[in-house]
Formats: C-alpha cells, structure tokens, sequence
C-alpha cells in the first residue's frame, strides 16, 4: 500500500470493526476536496467565524533583544477559540455532517482541540463527547468548563497516566463501538490513515498564509520556520508548503521535559523508536520490552509518547530538524515573549519560542526566522505561577 504512507511510516493498523468505517470516510474526504461547495463553506468559515487569515507579526522588540535574524510569530492565538485546532475541526466537523453522522467525539490533551471540536459541533448541531485523561482534566480545568459551556459531555480518562494517550485510547474504543453515527475527530497528524493526510491538509493553511506573508513582508522566504511539536499538527502545517524550499530549514521542537536523560521527557524523536501504537507506524517512547513508556510534559499538549508519521519520515529524509526543549527552557521563554512582546503564548508553543530564542542570535541580521504561536497562553497561567512557587486564588 503507498496512499497513507511517509515512508515506511503510516498505515493503517486498526481492528477489523473499525476498516469499513475507515475506507469510507477516505471515500468521503476524497469527494469533498473535488466538492466546490464543501470547499466554499470551509473558506466562508474559516474567514469569517475563525477570523482567518491569522497575522504574520514582526517581533521588533524580540528581533533587536536578541541580536540576529528578524523574527516573525505566526499568530494561531488569535484564532476563534485561541488556537491552530479551530483549523482542523471545522473540516472534520463538516465532513462528519457530509457523511450523515449526527455525532462527534474527540481526545484532548491541553483541551484546545477538546474547545475547538466543542465549539465547531455547537455551531452545526452535533452531539459532541471529548475524552480527556483525568490528570488533564485537573491542570487544564478552565478548558473543561468551556468545553461543558458549550454543550459537551467530558468524559475523565482514569487509565494509564490518564494523559493524552489514555484519552486517545478511550476515543478509539468510543469510535469502534458507535461507528453507525459517529466521527472521530483527531486532533494531530497521527492515527490511522487518512487522518494524517486530513489533518495535515486541514492545517496546511497555516504554511500557505505564512509563506504569501512573508513573500510580501520581506520580498523572500525565511531562513527557517519553527513549531513546537507533540503528534504535530502546527508543525505539519507550517511544514508542509516550504517543503520543497530547500533553502527552509524545518525545525520542529519537542517537549524534554525534565530532560532527555531522565527519563521525564516526551521527545520522541530524540529517544523513541519505531513501533505501532494508535493505528499508524511511526517512532514511540517505548520501554525495553517494546510497550509504549510513560512521558513527562509540562505542556499537556506535548505530552504524548509518539509522533506523527510524516514527521518520522521527515527526519528519515533529514529534510526537518527536531530538538528537546525542557520545561525550564519552555517556562523562561514563557515569560521572556510576555515581558519582551506582551503576548502571553500557550506553553506548547513556548518550546518553540525558547528554541527561536537560542537560534536567532547564531543568525545573520539579514536572515529571517517564522515561529508558530499555536495557541494563547491564559490556559497555562496556572500552572506556570505553580512551577514558580506562586500561589494563584481565583
């Protein structure tokens, strides 16, 4: 089989139950991008209800404190419901209408997507379940009650490490026993194909915007575009139109942790291997007898023990770089863009922000760099003034 794989990554490696489901909804998305009305509805919303095209910000102040290449943030923050997610969700969401489904469910990690797929379903009148892992569900707990506000049932994930992983587990069994009116609406790169391809497509206009805007801005490409990553869905979406610009360093940077040695870490690509976990080949944090190992994040959103195929085939071609960034690297780089820029950015994209912060004073004044803001930080709040031994009363 070649559609559905990056490489020797990929596939589709999924219980009998789920393979009809699984080639019809291949079916389907395969008609709706030659649906000239799909195609128009998606655009009307991601225009005029997710406020699209999101900015492509000069960091004037980062850019001259720093010392090197001019900075430029790509503001996924800004987006309705402060996150790349709303991207995704809404060709998910309108596709499961497409298909007849009245029902959709979804795993959530830091609760963005969990909110997006939330606030797509209430927009269409789709039932909507999120499954989150318990431990989530307590250190992103304003993202549960925006999710209960607009109409979904949250279900607690208490197996595992009751993190995201779990919560992906818990979806899947969800999807393969209610497959008659309901849509699984994944949230990153990963699972089964075709919801890489999906979801990378979903995404890529992220890259397509950034690419125009800096055309315009600069007259040029950048030098290297940057994204935090965990499955990876801003990242693919950022890759994914400067792939074939040679010249564009991809880099790609993944949660550390407590570092890479310690064994507290999410950096898949630094310490996993190849394996099958979630219905696709790609590289895992595994345990010497092969089983999926528990990880460590700061970041909710980061803290799953694999990562995208098409990333995994990406760094097979050496065309995209990935690096370990540390939860005390992220947590500085936190308050570093809040004082420098007064842009309080999700933890996730924090990694990405502390590796633009090492890379962008080896570079030349005349070069360029493109970081991803996936999501706003007011979510993480919290939890950063408790790694700082600050105690917040609401």
């Amino acid at each position: 089989m070649s559609k559905g794989r990056y490489g020797i990554h990929g596939g589709q490696y999924i219980p009998e139950t789920l393979m009809n489901e699984i080639i019809h909804l291949e079916e389907c998305y395969e008609q709706c991008q030659r649906d000239e009305a799909f195609n128009r509805e998606l655009n009307r919303l991601l225009s005029e209800y997710a406020g699209r095209p999101s900015e492509l910000y000069f960091a004037k102040k980062m850019t001259e404190d720093l010392g090197g290449a001019k900075i430029y943030l790509k503001r996924e923050d800004m987006n309705h419901t402060g996150s790349h997610k709303i991207n995704n969700v809404l060709g998910q969401v309108l596709l499961a209408k497409k298909m007849g489904k009245s029902r959709v469910i979804a795993e959530t990690g830091a609760g963005q997507h969990g909110v997006a797929t939330a606030t797509a379903a209430a927009l269409l009148d789709m039932e909507c379940e999120i499954f989150m892992g318990k431990e989530d569900t307590q250190r992103q707990a304003l993202n549960v009650y925006r999710m209960e506000l607009l109409g979904a049932k949250v279900h607690p994930v208490t197996t595992g490490t009751m993190t995201l992983k779990d919560a992906v587990n818990a979806a899947m069994r969800e999807w393969a026993s209610r497959v008659s009116d309901t849509l699984y609406v994944l949230g990153s790169v990963m699972g089964p194909h075709p919801f890489p391809l999906m979801v990378r497509d979903f995404q890529s206009i992220i890259g397509k915007e950034a690419r125009a805007q800096i055309l315009e801005a600069e007259g040029r490409l950048p030098d290297a575009v940057v994204a935090c990553v965990g499955g990876g869905s801003n990242a693919m979406g950022l890759f994914y139109r400067f792939l074939k610009d040679e010249q564009v360093r991809l880099i790609g940077c993944e949660a550390a942790g407590l570092g890479v040695e310690t064994g507290k870490h999410a950096a898949t690509i630094a310490k996993g291997s190849l394996g099958i976990f979630h219905g696709m080949k790609s590289y895992f944090c595994q345990d010497k007898f092969g089983q999926i190992a528990p990880v460590y994040s700061i970041s909710a959103g980061l803290d799953y023990p694999g990562i995208g195929p098409e990333h995994a085939q990406l760094h097979d071609m050496g065309r995209a770089e990935y690096v370990p960034i540390t939860d005390e690297e992220a947590v500085a780089a936190f308050e570093y863009i809040a004082k420098t820029e007064g842009i309080i950015a999700a933890i996730e994209s924090a990694h990405a922000v502390a590796y633009l912060m090492k890379l962008a004073p080896q570079m030349g004044k005349e070069q360029v760099i493109i970081a991803c803001l996936s999501g706003r930080g007011d979510k993480d709040v919290a939890a950063i003034a408790k790694y700082r031994g600050v105690n917040i009363v609401e």
